[in-house]
């Protein structure tokens, strides 16, 4: 189906429905795709997984979202820093469930989902906590364990720009999760800083090709900055 190029981030999270596992790019605050967060928030979902980096910063983006009550569980490599507070405190509380992925397994296990592998052995976590309960083999000599891709409903991605087609590029390390993240779920939705006239865009600098790609919307250059202030 060819990528819709929308209006509104509205028009765009509509069809979210409750309980369903979301996948939300950004590293730390860059690349987050805080638009779509906050159109989310507006949408009233629930229940929702989330799989993304990191669980928040300050009271922005994925951190407004959790604030809002709205995350029954977490799949994230770096829960706690600084500004998650958001997130420990719901956490402490019992109200939101947390599944710790190293970070190289989370971008390997969705990149499965998006290759259609059906699982993989890898050397990380073996002999800690995070490996409990999983398959171990031993290969040439060194532990593995199991691991199972990371398949979403819907990704939520920010890119630089997109063409008419749902091509999309992205502005330096804005980039992160965003890529793997469009192959390994249902439904894409990509917020651009600009659209472009198909053509536009150099065909070598096109990271997320429009087939992965379902919906887009372009929204204003923001600045997001995360203060002390509670």
């Amino acid at each position: 189906m060819r990528t819709q190029i929308l209006e509104t981030v509205d028009e765009a999270v509509a069809d979210i429905e409750d309980g369903a596992t979301v996948l939300v790019g950004g590293f730390g605050l860059a690349g987050m795709p805080f638009d779509l967060l906050d159109g989310l928030i507006r949408q009233g979902a629930k229940d929702l997984t989330i799989v993304s980096n990191n669980a928040g910063n300050g009271e922005l983006g994925l951190a407004a979202l959790l604030k809002a009550g709205r995350v029954r569980k977490v799949l994230c490599s770096f829960p706690r820093q600084s500004d998650s507070y958001v997130f420990d405190e719901l956490y402490r509380a019992g109200r939101v469930e947390l599944e710790v992925v190293p970070q190289g397994n989370l971008a390997e296990r969705m990149r499965a989902a998006g290759a259609g592998i059906g699982a993989f052995f890898c050397p990380t976590a073996v002999g800690t906590p995070l490996a409990e309960d999983k398959e171990e083999r031993t290969i040439d000599g060194r532990r593995y364990v199991l691991e199972y891709p990371i398949r979403g409903d819907y990704a939520l991605i920010a890119a630089h720009m997109s063409d008419q087609m749902g091509n999309l590029v992205y502005r330096k390390t804005a980039r992160n999760f965003g890529p793997v993240m469009a192959t390994a779920a249902t439904t894409v939705l990509a917020q651009v800083s600009q659209v472009v006239p198909t053509g536009s865009l150099d065909p070598e600098a096109v990271v997320t090709p429009s087939v992965y790609v379902d919906r887009v919307v372009q929204v204003a250059a923001q600045q997001h900055l995360v203060t002390g202030a509670r």
